[in-house]
This record gives C-alpha cells, sequence and structure tokens, in this order.
C-alpha cells in the first residue's frame, strides 16, 4: 500500500490516465458518428424507409485507421504520446499530418488522473473522480468540434456525482449534491428560456443543462456561481477573440460546455471558492 502511495503510484497513474486518454480520443471521434447513425436508424424506422446497410461501428470496432488513407493503425504505432513522437506527429504509411490534439487529450488525461491520484491516494474517490475527468474531457472536445453534448456522458455523470456523494466519495453532502444538480439544471433552463423569449432565438442547448447539473451533482449546490462566472468569463474572452480573429465558425457562436467542463476541472483542482478569486469576486 506505501508502494501504490508513493511517487511510484502517481507514476502509475498518470501512465493509466495516458491510456485512458488515447481511448478518450476514439470516443470524441466516434461516439458522435455512433450517435448520426442511430438518430438516421430511428428516424428510417419511423418513416418505414429502409434500413441503411452500414458496416458496423462502435467504440471497439473496427481499429483505428488513419482517416486520409484508411490504412490500419498497428498496436506500436498506437501508443500514447510514444508513437506521435516518433512518428513525428504523420501517418507511417501515407505521410498525412496528425492533429496535435490527439497527445494533447492523452497528457492532459494523464496529468489530471497523477494528480487526482497525489490527492486521494489508493481509494475509491480516486476512481470516481478518474471518471469525472474523462467524462468532462470528452465532454469538452465533443461539444467544440460538433455543439453536441451526448447523454451517453452527461446523464450517467449527474447519477455518477449523487452516488458519489452517497458513498462519501466527492466529500460532499447528498443533500448538496442533490440541490446543486437540480439547481444546476434549473438555472441555465431559465437562462435559455428568457433569452428565447426576449430574441426568439436558442442561446445554447439542453445539453448544457445536464452538464452543469452534473457538475453541481459532484461539487455541490454552492459550487455553482463560481463555475458558471468562471465558464462565463473563459467563454467571453475566447468568443471575442475568435470573433476579431475571423475564428468563429458558421452562425458566429461557440459551443459553452468546453467552458463549463474547464470549470469543473478547475474546481477540482483548486476548490470551487478559489474560481472567485480567478473572476475578479
Amino acid at each position: 500500500m506505501e508502494l501504490l502511495d508513493s511517487p511510484l503510484g502517481i507514476a502509475a497513474a498518470g501512465l493509466l490516465g495516458l491510456l485512458v486518454g488515447s481511448f478518450l480520443n476514439v470516443v470524441i471521434h466516434r461516439l458522435p458518428r455512433m450517435m448520426e447513425r442511430r438518430w438516421a436508424l430511428e428516424c428510417a424506422e419511423m418513416t418505414g424507409q429502409p434500413v441503411p446497410d452500414q458496416p458496423p461501428l462502435n467504440l471497439l470496432h473496427p481499429r483505428s485507421r488513419c482517416p486520409s488513407c484508411g490504412t490500419g493503425i498497428a498496436w506500436y504505432q498506437n501508443m500514447p504520446v510514444i508513437s506521435y513522437l516518433l512518428l513525428r506527429g504523420r501517418c507511417a504509411a501515407c505521410g498525412t499530418r496528425i492533429g496535435w490534439r490527439y497527445p494533447f487529450v492523452e497528457l492532459l488525461t494523464g496529468g489530471l488522473f497523477a494528480w487526482v491520484f497525489a490527492q486521494h491516494g489508493m481509494a475509491w474517490p480516486t476512481l470516481a473522480w478518474f471518471g469525472f475527468v474523462g467524462a468532462l474531457i470528452a465532454l469538452a472536445f465533443i461539444d467544440w468540434d460538433t455543439t453536441l453534448l451526448p447523454d451517453d456522458i452527461t446523464l450517467p455523470l449527474v447519477w455518477a456525482g449523487l452516488i458519489a456523494a452517497a458513498w462519501g466519495w466527492s466529500g460532499i453532502a447528498l443533500a448538496e449534491a442533490l440541490w446543486g444538480a437540480v439547481g444546476g439544471y434549473l438555472s441555465l433552463w431559465l437562462v435559455y428560456w428568457v433569452f428565447k423569449l426576449a430574441t426568439g432565438k436558442e442561446g445554447m442547448g439542453y445539453g448544457d443543462f445536464k452538464l452543469f447539473a452534473a457538475l453541481g451533482a459532484w461539487f455541490g449546490w454552492q459550487a455553482l456561481i463560481p463555475m458558471i462566472l468562471m465558464a462565463s468569463v473563459i467563454g467571453a474572452v475566447i468568443g471575442i477573440t475568435m470573433k476579431f480573429s475571423s475564428g468563429l465558425r458558421e452562425g458566429g457562436y461557440i459551443p459553452f460546455g468546453p467552458f463549463l467542463a474547464f470549470a469543473g476541472l478547475a474546481a477540482l483542482i483548486v476548490g470551487p471558492g478559489q474560481l472567485l478569486t480567478w473572476v475578479g469576486l
């Protein structure tokens, strides 16, 4: 047990995080496509149209391939970070550049896993916070790419937060977690409807409500204001910067989910109270 709580244990947690980060890259890429297939299948069944015949696609099959040339990626070319460096950021078959985000997600997950283990050691809360970290990273990048926050991740994250509170893993009382989930959902739901009634436009999606409910379940209702303030400030700064640099996507909007996820990870590391200081309150 002492060995696991030593720097060696922290390094092992970081290595686990690198491996999980590699899997998260698969989730980020494939889950939206799996959702699109599911929606197309449901629409075909409801309208009586022929069900499209497509090859199986899930998080495990088919094995990873280069999106440019379609060549399968061997296991030794898929090692977190190391393979990216050895291949110099390019596909071994066609030479197409591999995005920097793949090793970034792996390093981010590995660093956060190591930090969580350093704080909690070999204990059940460590596994709970590992799941929290992985879910937020996946949600942040999926939302940035597609403006979708999948129920497949947000809803289990809400329930996991409540369960973690009930079992004493998150460090807050179950009542605080419950009201955090309620307050997180209803607060953004009200903002959504006020904005829609005033402008006739939708300022955010229902996935944002669920993600904020999940953060409330993990940190309690007291943490909602610091997290929403931090997410709003960072989102505004990045949005203004992208507007002046002509970096906004069509429609002139950016998703809010990544900033909520960042605020949740910041609350994990420094605590919700410190977030108020960071935004100047």
